[in-house]
C-alpha cells in the first residue's frame, strides 16, 4: 500500500456537498478528485486551468447598466433634491 500524508482543507459544506455528488457520478472520492487535481499540478508546474475573471457580455453589460440606472432614477422619485447649497453644507465645502 502507498504511502500518504493527510490533507486538510476547509470548503463550504454546501460546495463540498455538490462537489461529492458529482465526483460520485464520475466514480471518484473528494480524496480522489484532490489527488488529481494536485498531479495535474505538478505536471504542468502551475493550475491546470485558466484563472480569470469572466467577462459579462455586452448583453450582460447593458443590462447591468440599465437596472443600475433604473435604481437611480427610483432613488430619485422617493428621495427630495437638494440645492447646490444644501450639498456644499453637507459636503463641508
Amino acid at each position: 500500500m502507498a504511502r500518504t500524508q493527510a490533507f486538510y482543507a476547509r470548503v463550504e459544506p454546501e460546495l463540498k456537498t455538490k462537489a461529492d455528488v458529482i465526483l460520485a457520478r464520475l466514480g471518484m472520492s473528494s480524496s480522489d478528485a484532490v489527488n488529481i487535481f494536485l498531479s495535474q499540478v505538478v505536471l504542468k508546474e502551475g493550475l491546470p486551468f485558466e484563472v480569470i475573471i469572466p467577462r459579462p457580455t455586452r448583453e450582460e453589460a447593458i443590462n447591468w447598466l440599465m437596472a443600475e440606472i433604473k435604481k437611480g432614477e427610483d432613488s430619485l422619485q422617493n428621495e427630495p433634491l437638494m440645492t447646490l447649497e444644501e450639498s456644499r453644507n453637507l459636503l463641508g465645502v
